[in-house]
């Protein structure tokens, strides 16, 4: 039986979603050095296969809750692009008004429940957002949480996935393996490097792919989300790498440029748009039109942040809980 042939819109969707992604992240990072963010970023340059391809293989009812890592994760799903670079800038149009900055994305309307800067808390949320699918009894609809290597050595989240596994809840826990937590280098934080058995205890399946092939993702989380909506939880590992530092404070003096380099050379928007091009599947000037369509966004997300008032002092206690 022939192989049969990727879909065209889809592949240009996935290309398009990773470029976005490191674009918006790569201007982040120029923001910074112009001192115009205030706050921390944490950039996932590198990461953005893990996003695209996990984000677009959900269906529209499906919930996520991203990392504090995850603006490429918010971009894939849709979240307003000119909304979070004005958040990024602390701006009154931003998603949180400007008060939340770089790890507070989401947007409720398209189901992202959002991020925030404490780890591991977004695995237990997901829980109780799978609890809520089940108690209802909505046909079809899952919670993917994605969380990092360093994440899954906590304490909450094998505690939510034993919670998981009892009550057969539908969510999809995304470890976005990027080889390090912070500066520690996984193979001194965990004994066993390999975190697909993780999910051995609470007799749940799982499986590890390569995070920086975006079809590979994307076809591995479409059967893992057929899986959960019908059985309850599984576990995806995303082996990936981050190019950029940990934050924008990180000297990378935990690891060599020569390290860096050689996973650049993987880089999967590269990977992508050669195998592409190589396959007849798109031609170069199309894969540079979505360049060129993808700065343009980005761009105008720049100018719409930028011209954007700041938030007033009359507004400075509005949504704000403790």
């Amino acid at each position: 039986m022939p192989k049969k042939k990727p879909d065209r819109a889809l592949m240009q969707e996935l290309c398009e979603k990773m470029m976005l992604g490191r674009k918006f992240e790569e201007t982040v990072q120029q923001l910074f050095a112009q001192g115009l963010v205030h706050g921390t970023a944490h950039l996932g340059i590198g990461e953005e296969a893990t996003a695209a391809g996990t984000v677009l293989a959900l269906e529209p009812q499906d919930q996520i809750l991203n990392t504090h890592r995850g603006h490429a994760q918010a971009v894939a799903r849709g979240v307003d692009i000119n909304a979070m670079m004005a958040e990024i800038l602390a701006k009154e149009t931003g998603i949180c008004k400007g008060k939340g900055g770089s790890m507070h994305m989401g947007d409720l309307s398209i189901g992202v429940l959002g991020s925030n800067g404490v780890l591991g808390s977004s695995v237990p949320i997901a829980c109780g957002a799978a609890l809520t699918i089940k108690i209802k009894k909505i046909p079809d609809k899952i919670v993917l949480c994605f969380y990092g290597d360093g994440t899954s050595n906590l304490g909450a989240v094998h505690e939510a996935m034993n919670l998981a596994s009892v009550w057969e809840l539908p969510v999809l826990f995304v470890v976005v393996n990027n080889q390090y937590g912070m500066s520690t280098h996984i193979s001194k934080a965990s004994k066993d490097t390999d975190l697909t058995k993780r999910a051995y205890p609470f007799a749940m399946p799982s499986v590890s792919v390569d995070g920086n092939d975006v079809l590979a993702v994307y076809d591995t989380i479409r059967k893992a989300r057929a899986y959960v909506a019908k059985n309850g939880p599984m576990l995806v590992v995303e082996n990936t790498y981050r190019t950029s530092g940990h934050s924008k404070s990180d000297g990378n003096l935990y690891r060599t440029k020569e390290e860096i380099a050689e996973w650049r050379e993987k880089c999967p928007i590269l990977r992508f748009t050669r195998d592409s091009i190589e396959k007849g599947i798109f031609t170069k000037d199309e894969v540079d039109a979505m360049d060129e369509k993808t700065t343009a966004i980005i761009e105008g997300a720049v100018q719409f942040g930028k011209n954007s008032p700041d938030p007033s002092l009359d507004s400075i206690m509005t949504d704000i809980y403790a």
